[in-house]
């Protein structure tokens, strides 16, 4: 189907499933493989509960996230703080912009929070104000169900950085609109560190104006199940795209990313890294990455690539990268995986020069994931993160 521009109250309702059984069985289809062409609605119903057989679903354990397919109704799953309420603007109704003036969910757990956000939390940057300390907004679960649908906008030729901190226990599904307009530079970080028992799925979507710059950063270290998908198009010409990862699953952990960068602009630049490492039986991360240069993406230079460290037997990193080019003048373009084991020439190196193994194995795996960590930018909050890695790295190398 093609994608509604407005809000369901706005636009009428027209059957978004496709059943992957029923498009094998047609001669005439096949099923939908890119990320582009991924139906879209605002209505749950239109896709219909997930079998695990849909390109974006085989890699999820869905029965952890069968809370999530209905609505949460009241929503008293998590509180939210903010560091600064200055931009934190009047909360948004079903149809008010800038609510849904790109958002349009992608599958049925987005729906879902859609519908189940009656009041979207609106962060609005004013044009021309660089803001000079990150805007933190604390989301602490609280033991129960919540859906949440979050508006960040910065406006014309602003700067600001917004951080989402996500920790306690929920069941939360949760919507994430970004609207970067022309000529603004905006940061954002989202930090997953729930306890073991919490279920978070998160769709962020973007939008990058004309000459504007989205840095966007996912750290996930704690929950159960984990999913985060981010879906940035770069509208404008000029304009960058920056999205950086990091995760660390522990035994009975499931972290996974979906990430969609579109290039639609022309003279658009784009850098995808993900990283994780995996420690214990059953951990368990996927990374799937899919790069579209559309036809008038002239100009573009994009790459992105993923590399997965497997710290001990039974972890299992599945990655997936994806890259189509609808037009022959580009910069250029690549992509990238690997999934590995430790390097024995690095510990080598420097067991040889009197390190022990055990701290040569934890200065490896803190290498390889620091690079992520330094891409934030933000002291207080890279010293924290970098503190957590190496508590989970205590348990690697005992």
């Amino acid at each position: 189907m093609t994608a509604p521009t407005q809000a369901p109250e706005l636009a009428p309702q027209t059957n978004a499933h496709i059943d992957p059984a029923a498009q094998v069985a047609d001669a005439g289809f096949v099923p939908v493989q890119t990320r582009s062409e991924r139906p879209r609605s605002f209505d749950p119903q239109d896709f219909g509960a997930p079998t695990g057989r849909e390109v974006n679903w085989k890699h999820t354990p869905i029965a952890q996230l069968k809370p999530l397919l209905e609505t949460a109704g009241a929503s008293e799953g998590v509180t939210y703080a903010f560091s600064d309420e200055r931009y934190l603007s009047t909360p948004l109704a079903h149809g008010t912009a800038p609510r849904g003036e790109f958002f349009v969910p992608e599958d049925v757990v987005s729906a879902v929070a859609w519908q189940g956000a009656a009041e979207a939390l609106h962060l609005s940057i004013p044009a021309d104000e660089e803001v000079a300390e990150p805007i933190v907004v604390t989301i602490d679960g609280t033991g129960g169900r919540a859906d949440a649908h979050l508006v960040i906008e910065a406006g014309r030729h602003s700067v600001a950085t917004v951080v989402l901190q996500h920790s306690g226990t929920a069941e939360y599904a949760q919507n994430v609109e970004i609207i970067v307009r022309d000529g603004a530079k905006l940061k954002l970080v989202t930090v997953q560190r729930w306890e073991d028992d919490a279920v978070h799925a998160a769709a962020h979507q973007a939008r990058v104006d004309r000459d504007a710059e989205l840095t966007h950063i996912v750290v996930s270290l704690g929950g159960g199940v984990v999913r985060v998908n981010p879906n940035v198009e770069l509208a404008g010409a000029g304009s960058h795209g920056y999205l950086y990862g990091l995760s660390f699953a522990d035994s009975g952990q499931h972290l996974e990313s979906q990430v969609y960068l579109h290039h639609k602009g022309s003279h658009t630049t784009g850098d995808v890294l993900y990283k994780g490492a995996l420690h214990g039986e059953s951990a368990h991360s996927v990374w799937i990455g899919d790069v579209l240069i559309g036809p008038d993406a002239t100009g573009t230079d994009s790459y992105e690539a993923n590399r997965n460290l497997v710290l001990t037997e039974g972890a299992r990193a599945d990655s997936i990268p994806n890259l189509e080019i609808q037009t022959g003048d580009i910069a250029g373009a690549g992509h990238a995986s690997a999934t590995g084991r430790f390097d024995d020439e690095q510990l080598f190196y420097l067991q040889a020069r009197g390190i022990s193994e055990e701290e040569a194995r934890r200065l490896v795996v803190f290498g390889f994931l620091t690079e992520v960590v330094q891409r934030i930018g933000i002291p207080s909050l890279q010293d924290e993160l970098i503190a957590a890695l190496e508590a989970e790295l205590e348990a690697v190398t005992k």
